[in-house]
């Protein structure tokens, strides 16, 4: 059993169980092994969670880092969908990455920030709205699942017939929009 293993199990436990249920004592059991010994991999179940939050956003953190040929508006686009799949991957996937740190990521951060104020958008702005984008994208994806947790499915099947159901990605979709509306209207001429 290696600390790979063990965070591959958790999220596979977390997929089974939800967030609220997931302990190190269903894991330890599930591994097959004494809760004491997955301290030797992680001293408290915080320092499992921030494990599991890394590798639950491994598929984003993988993706391309953008070029300076491309055009910022498609690559925030592109960036932002790929943060939003990858939180719906796992169920609580939101409420897992929630108040984590990419201490991991920085020079991630960093160039993309680069990118952007290569692009013509003021610095300030730049970090604002990555900022804000990873805060609406936590919050679309936490009402989402958040749903998918109480009914079932994100159909909208419990509400008056006057109502229409909420299509979570074209709402996700419209205010990204809105956000890169206002973003185009920072760049910097030249």
């Amino acid at each position: 059993m290696n600390r790979e293993t063990v965070v591959a199990e958790a999220l596979d436990l977390l997929d089974e169980v939800g967030l609220d249920t997931v302990s190190t004592r269903r894991l330890a059991k599930r591994l097959g092994v004494e809760q004491p010994s997955l301290y030797y991999h992680f001293r408290t179940k915080g320092d499992l969670l921030a494990a599991m939050a890394a590798a639950a956003m491994a598929p984003h953190a993988d993706a391309p880092l953008p070029s300076p040929e491309d055009d910022w508006r498609a690559w925030f686009l592109a960036n932002s969908r790929s943060f939003r799949r990858t939180l719906l991957r796992h169920r609580d996937g939101a409420r897992l990455h929630a108040g984590s740190t990419p201490t991991g990521d920085l020079d991630r951060i960093r160039h993309k920030m680069a990118f952007l104020v290569a692009s013509g958008l003021p610095e300030r702005d730049a970090q604002m709205a990555m900022l804000a984008t990873g805060r609406f994208t936590v919050g679309c994806v936490l009402e989402e699942q958040a749903e998918q947790a109480d009914t079932g499915s994100t159909d909208g099947q419990d509400l008056p017939p006057d109502v229409p159901a909420l299509d979570h990605e074209a709402a996700f979709e419209a205010g990204l929009a809105l956000i890169l509306d206002g973003l185009a209207q920072r760049t910097l001429p030249g």
